[in-house]
């Protein structure tokens, strides 16, 4: 049984990776069983565990192998320990003709193919993201998510990324006709609303175990800044609107307020925006005038809300 006792006590058995380098990964938590991949090379080296994007579960990396992985690598070494028995069970092959008028012949020959091996593909994912912190490259469904290697949670890192595609939007409106210029500045102003509260959503979401009323927290929404603030300060102790002047903190609710319009009125002014804002240039049962100097304006004020977001609420 020489073949069979070359292949030693252990099988060494290496997992492909898709055609843009990642590698399959599955939560082991079976409330979860999210799937992702990695690319191995990237981010922090020879981290003993690894951090589930979407529920933020921490294991070992070698019980994130996925379903398929696994059924592969039996596959595989159930074929090589296959192939090496048919080949040990092949020298012992004879065949003994008969001899003289009536002898009788004795042979023996071994038939049969190795395991065959269970090949599978890697899934296709949505989001492709490269963590800020340590730079691992990995895919994910949706947008939100922990990073596999450092749990850096990448919540600020998409509202950059989705302000700047609005700052996009703002410098293509420059180089268009009037009309279609207004409607672009228009979507970028709901872009830009919407992606702050999205944001402020995943990043309450996330810590919603951390306060008293979990439930409130998890649905706390952000496309009311009012609301918002208040509800931060009652269940996480601080004020929002500190984090900018006076001035920019108003300016940024009237910019929710003309979202509100945008959304639900077809940007046409009503009562309840003149009260709430008190805007000197709009008037009553008029198109809400935006422009594209105030939605980049916009953009940092947010950008300053959302970086103290992230640094007043507690850690996760």
């Amino acid at each position: 049984m020489s073949n069979l006792r070359r292949l030693g006590n252990q099988i060494q058995i290496t997992l492909p990776t898709d055609e843009q380098g990642f590698i399959g990964r599955e939560c082991p938590d079976v409330r979860c069983e999210g799937y992702f991949k990695v690319q191995p090379g990237t981010g922090l080296q020879g981290n003993p565990d690894c951090h589930c994007p979407y529920c933020g579960g921490t294991a070992p990396q070698d019980h994130f192998y996925t379903k398929a992985q696994i059924e592969y690598a039996k596959s595989v070494a159930l074929n090589q320990i296959t192939g090496a028995l048919i080949k040990d069970l092949k020298t012992l092959e004879f065949n003994h003709k008969p001899r003289g008028g009536f002898g009788i012949g004795v042979s023996m020959k071994v038939t049969g193919q190795s395991h065959p091996i269970r090949y599978y593909r890697e899934q296709q994912l949505e989001t492709e993201i490269v963590c800020s912190q340590c730079y691992l490259r990995y895919t994910i469904f949706g947008f939100f998510a922990y990073c596999p290697d450092c749990r850096n949670h990448n919540s600020f890192q998409i509202l950059d990324k989705n302000l700047e595609l609005v700052s996009k939007q703002i410098a293509l409106a420059g180089s268009v006709d009037a009309e279609l210029a207004d409607h672009l500045v228009g979507d970028a102003l709901e872009n830009a609303v919407a992606a702050f509260d999205g944001f402020g959503r995943e990043a309450c979401r996330i810590r919603a175990h951390l306060v008293t009323t979990p439930a409130k927290a998890e649905n706390l929404s952000f496309q009311s800044l009012h609301s918002a603030r208040q509800n931060l300060q009652s269940l996480f102790g601080f004020d929002l609107s500190k984090a900018i002047s006076s001035d920019d903190w108003s300016f940024t609710i009237g910019c929710f307020q003309k979202r509100h319009l945008l959304a639900h009125k077809m940007g046409v002014v009503d009562q309840a925006y003149l009260n709430a804002t008190h805007d000197p240039r709009a008037i009553l049962g008029r198109k809400i005038i935006i422009e594209a100097g105030e939605v980049m304006r916009l953009l940092d004020t947010l950008r300053v809300l959302g970086r103290d977001l992230i640094n007043r609420l507690p850690s996760i």
